[in-house]
């Protein structure tokens, strides 16, 4: 393999395992938070923000292949 595929096989990765963690992240506590607003409507914000914090990790991983991309140029 050249250096430009192990690049492009090492920005996928950047991407791919981040958003398979935080698939299984959001899975978790998707149902826990339906679980807990079902019981406490007034949690319902918190359990947005919960929700949205494993994205963050997609979000990094996306920066590191654009930043792993543009070494490539």
């Amino acid at each position: 393999m050249g250096d430009k595929a192990v690049m492009a096989l090492a920005a996928a990765l950047a991407v791919a395992v981040p958003a398979l963690a935080t698939a299984y992240a959001q899975a978790r506590i998707g149902s826990a938070g339906a679980a807990t607003v079902a019981e406490k409507p007034e949690t319902a914000g918190t359990i947005i923000i919960l929700e949205a914090i494993p994205e963050t990790m997609v979000i990094l991983g996306f920066v590191v292949a654009i930043m792993i991309i543009m070494g490539m140029a």
